[in-house]
């Protein structure tokens, strides 16, 4: 019997370091896209670097069209940002033939143009390369020598990638209403609400199979019939195509362990490790076979998540600012929970 909770899968580190107040206010948690490429400067898209202050990224995109008098679809953008934040991203308008906007035409109430400039292709979701995080933790309970302990620990080791709380809805209310829409229990019609659904069930899956391999011992060491990827690309390695420095490779984090994704057809690892997330998928009977009925194909994703650039200040003595980079998909507060408990 599977007893372990994705939505509140177990830690890494035995326990958090201390308690400490998230998100008190707006400008506490920061995050900046990195695209990882170089805008060309022409074409018939227009890209616009916009900051935003508790803004969806939807409902900009959709103001962006009404403002334009485009269609919606026509304005997109890499990645969904917290809203409770100050977030800063791009997002493509396709105008060919068309001058771009003045920046003061597109800016609206809680979010300002900061730069502009035209590209060939529009932005596609999880285009960007990475993620880049400034936090404040307000009224640490905790020294700056459990801080350096634990923070060269997650950098070294790196923490289970799980899926955040964000991904599942209020409470993880998401995963429920994707299991009564997979069964056909209810219909679902609104396409982006089904979107959403069927990522929390497919997340539910794969933060189910990552805490059996953390509570096994088993999530950062190669077992037979493990899938490897790669951290900064979605190649894979798969079983029968690996050479023979493959535990020395994940030890160095040059090469990554992944879990399903679920979707149709057989899955990608074999053995043991197959045979291990196929009594995970049994679990989650309803939820495993209406993926399938999607015709969606089985993927994978690393389940190591470690930070990279990053800096750890003390601005007063209560109030800790951590900076640092993390890759696109990847959730801050999957790293944080290994740190520190949240008033």
């Amino acid at each position: 019997m599977f007893l372990l909770d994705p939505l509140d899968p177990p830690r890494l580190f035995d326990a958090p370091i201390g308690v400490a107040r998230f998100k008190s206010q707006l400008e506490d948690f920061q995050v900046e896209e990195v695209l990882g490429f170089e805008p060309s400067g022409e074409g018939e898209h227009c890209l616009a670097w916009i900051e935003k202050i508790d803004r969806n990224s939807n409902d900009v995109a959709t103001e962006i069209a009404q403002k334009l008098s485009i269609r919606k679809r026509l304005v997109n953008h890499c990645g969904l940002k917290d809203r409770a934040a100050i977030t800063r991203q791009w997002f493509s308008i396709h105008l060919p033939g068309i001058a771009s906007p003045s920046p003061e035409q597109i800016s609206g109430n809680g979010y300002r143009v900061l730069a502009m400039t035209r590209h060939q292709r529009k932005l596609r979701r999880g285009g960007h390369r990475a993620n880049r995080f400034v936090i404040r933790l307000r009224d640490c309970d905790f020294d700056n020598a459990a801080v350096v302990d634990r923070w060269q620990a997650i950098e070294s080791r790196g923490v289970p990638n799980y899926f955040g709380p964000q991904r599942f809805g209020h409470n993880g209310d998401n995963v429920g209403l994707a299991t009564q829409m997979l069964s056909g229990a209810v219909d679902v019609r609104d396409r982006m609400l089904r979107g959403i659904l069927i990522s929390a069930a497919r997340s539910c899956i794969y933060n189910a199979c990552v805490a059996q391999r953390v509570a096994d011992g088993t999530w950062d060491l190669p077992l037979d019939g493990d899938v490897f990827g790669f951290a900064d690309n979605h190649s894979l390695v798969l079983p029968g195509k690996l050479r023979g420095d493959v535990a020395q490779r994940v030890a160095d984090c040059a090469l990554e362990i992944t879990a399903p994704l679920w979707g149709n057809g057989e899955l990608l690892s074999v053995s043991v490790v197959r045979e291990m997330e196929q009594r995970v998928a049994d679990h989650f009977h309803e939820i495993a076979s209406g993926l399938e009925k999607l015709n969606l194909q089985q993927e994978r994703r690393v389940i190591r998540l470690r930070p990279s650039e990053s800096q750890v200040q003390w601005e007063s003595n209560s109030d800790l600012r951590l900076r640092f980079e993390l890759p696109t998909g990847t959730y801050a507060t999957t790293l944080l929970r290994e740190m520190v408990r949240f008033e």
